[in-house]
């Protein structure tokens, strides 16, 4: 009895890991996403807010999925408060789209726009990056991605009216800076 139940257990799940058809290809679309909310208390200073940046993909051939993202965030130090927001472009090129698992280059543009109260600074933005990702299908339609940026530059304008711009280049190979995300696929 112990060997037909471990059998018919085998059979089921062969066949439904083969009824799945994973990975992605030319037509497919997806949402991902990051969402961050922090706290820090030192001493009497207390700081929170959060992050919220939705992205929306869609493949235009078997290997490249061009996207797009939109993020708000803020946060409250005492009675100052910065609320920033993101709108932002992708590509992605996957070396290997309709496997379980698949590495990617991304490179990305961003403008963000921030804005502190009560004094009403305002500066902007304006990113570009480059980097690699990995994709693991857990499902036919949910995926985990672990993306990592490690070329980046910025420019913001500090608030304009004069001011020194500030460019920044980052080059990185620090693993701690990986982000982890949950992919749903259409």
């Amino acid at each position: 009895m112990k060997k037909i139940f471990l059998t018919a257990i085998a059979v089921f799940g062969f066949a439904f890991a083969n009824a799945q058809t994973t990975g992605f290809s030319k037509g497919d679309a997806f949402i991902s996403g990051a969402l961050n909310v922090h706290s820090t208390k030192e001493g009497d200073a207390k700081a929170n807010g959060f992050i919220i940046e939705p992205r929306v993909g869609y493949f235009v051939s078997e290997n490249i999925a061009i996207g797009a993202k939109l993020g708000f965030g803020t946060t409250k130090i005492g009675e100052d408060k910065t609320n920033n927001f993101t709108a932002g472009a992708f590509g992605r090129y996957y070396f290997t789209p309709a496997s379980q698992f698949s590495v990617y280059g991304q490179a990305g543009i961003d403008f963000t726009t921030l804005k502190e109260k009560p004094s009403d600074f305002k500066s902007n933005e304006f990113g570009a990056n480059v980097g690699l990702g990995l994709s693991y299908f857990l499902s036919n339609h949910f995926a985990i991605e672990a993306t990592w940026l490690g070329l980046g530059y910025s420019v913001n304008n500090n608030g304009g009216h004069g001011a020194d711009k500030t460019n920044s280049f980052n080059f990185g190979t620090d693993l701690r800076a990986v982000t982890f995300g949950v992919v749903y696929k259409f």
